[in-house]
Parts: structure tokens; C-alpha cells; sequence
């Protein structure tokens, strides 16, 4: 299986794709990403490549979000 590697231009756009992404894994499973992730680190959920993926795309959008709040705070 062949990854994909998406390069944007600010953590803005990244933060957006990573919503469109997460929202995808929402869809299909019923339930919102922190509640999968809650689950997923109390390992109520199996280790199957789809929640990996997902569970990693919901760091990545917690971590962009951290640093766009705090570029927000420092411009403010």
C-alpha cells in the first residue's frame, strides 16, 4: 500500500483537510472523533488499519489546532 504525502501551505489549510478527513471516519463509523479517540486509548477499539489512521489524523488536528490558537494569542 502506497502513502500519500499532502504538503500545505499553512497549518490553516492542513487544519481544514484534517476536519474533511476526520469528518470521513465520522461518517462511517457513527460517532465523533474524540469519542473514538477516548475508546481508542482505553483500547475499547481494535488495532485495525482505518482506526490507526484515524486516531493519528486526530493528533495531527489537535496539534494544529494547539498551534493556531497560539499563533491567534500572540497576534492578538
Amino acid at each position: 500500500m502506497r502513502k500519500q504525502r499532502d504538503i500545505y501551505t499553512s497549518p490553516l489549510d492542513a487544519l481544514v483537510a484534517m476536519s474533511k478527513q476526520l469528518s470521513l471516519y465520522e461518517n462511517r463509523r457513527g460517532i465523533d472523533s474524540e469519542t473514538f479517540f477516548d475508546r481508542y486509548q482505553k483500547g475499547l477499539v481494535g488495532d485495525d488499519v482505518e482506526s490507526i489512521e484515524w486516531a493519528n489524523a486526530y493528533q495531527h488536528y489537535i496539534a494544529l489546532h494547539q498551534q493556531l490558537e497560539s499563533q491567534l494569542r500572540v497576534a492578538a
